[in-house]
C-alpha cells in the first residue's frame, strides 16, 4: 500500500545522499587519511545521525526548528564552526619528512570513537540535513501514513545512508586510492580542508527561507 511513498522517499535520499556535501568530504578525508577502519565508522556515524533527524521530524521539533530564526541559526554557526574547526586543522598539514614518519603514523592513528563521532557531528550538526528531513517527513510523506510505517522509512534512510558511505570509505581507502594521494601527501589534507572551509563558510551565509 505505502510502496509507491516508499519508492518516492528512497528515490530522492538516493540524490541527496549522491551530491558531494560535509558527509561525502570528512568521509573521504578519514578513509585516506586513517585507512578503511576509520573510513567506515566514520559511516556508520553519519548514518546513525540519520535517527536524530528522523526522531525529531517524527515528534514535530523540525517545524519548530524550521519556524525559529534563533534555533535555526544557532544550529547554522555550530555546523559552520565545527566544519571550519576541522578544516582549518587539515590547512595546517605539514610536510612529513622521512626522519619523522613513524612518528606521523602513531599520530595518525584514529579511533573508532573519534572517527564515528566525526561522521556523526558533521551530519547532526547540519541544519540543511535538518530541513531536508522536515521537507521530506511534511511534504513527500503523507501525514496520514502510519507513524510505525514512518519509523521504518527512518530505519531505511539511516541504513541506506550508513551503506553508501561505507562504499565511499571502501572506495578511498584502497591501497592504489591511498597511494595516489599519499603522492600528494599534506597537499591533500589542504586541499580536503580547504574544502571543508568553504562547506563551512557556505553553510554560515545559509539564510533561512
Amino acid at each position: 500500500m505505502y510502496w509507491t511513498e516508499f519508492l518516492t522517499v528512497a528515490l530522492i535520499h538516493l540524490l541527496a545522499v549522491a551530491s558531494p556535501g560535509p558527509d561525502f568530504a570528512v568521509v573521504v578525508r578519514e578513509s585516506v587519511t586513517h585507512g578503511r577502519k576509520a573510513g567506515t565508522y566514520t559511516a556508520m556515524g553519519v548514518g546513525t545521525a540519520i535517527f536524530l533527524h528522523v526522531g525529531y521530524s517524527l515528534l514535530g521539533i523540525g517545524l519548530i526548528v524550521s519556524q525559529s530564526i534563533v534555533l535555526f541559526n544557532a544550529l547554522k554557526w555550530a555546523a559552520a564552526a565545527y566544519l571550519i574547526y576541522i578544516g582549518i586543522k587539515a590547512l595546517r598539514a605539514k610536510p612529513a619528512s622521512a626522519s619523522d614518519a613513524p612518528v606521523d603514523i602513531a599520530k595518525g592513528e584514529r579511533t573508532a570513537r573519534g572517527a564515528f563521532t566525526a561522521g556523526f557531528v558533521t551530519n547532526g550538526l547540519n541544519p540543511k540535513a535538518t530541513l531536508f528531513f522536515l521537507s521530506l517527513f511534511t511534504v513527500v510523506i503523507n501525514p496520514h501514513t502510519p507513524m510505525l510505517v514512518q519509523a521504518g522509512y527512518g530505519v531505511y534512510l539511516a541504513f541506506a545512508t550508513g551503506a553508501w558511505f561505507c562504499l565511499v570509505a571502501r572506495l578511498f581507502s584502497q591501497p592504489r586510492v591511498r597511494a595516489g594521494f599519499a603522492r600528494m601527501g599534506h597537499w591533500f589534507d589542504r586541499a580536503m580542508g580547504g574544502v571543508l572551509v568553504a562547506l563551512g563558510l557556505k553553510l554560515a551565509l545559509t539564510e533561512m527561507h
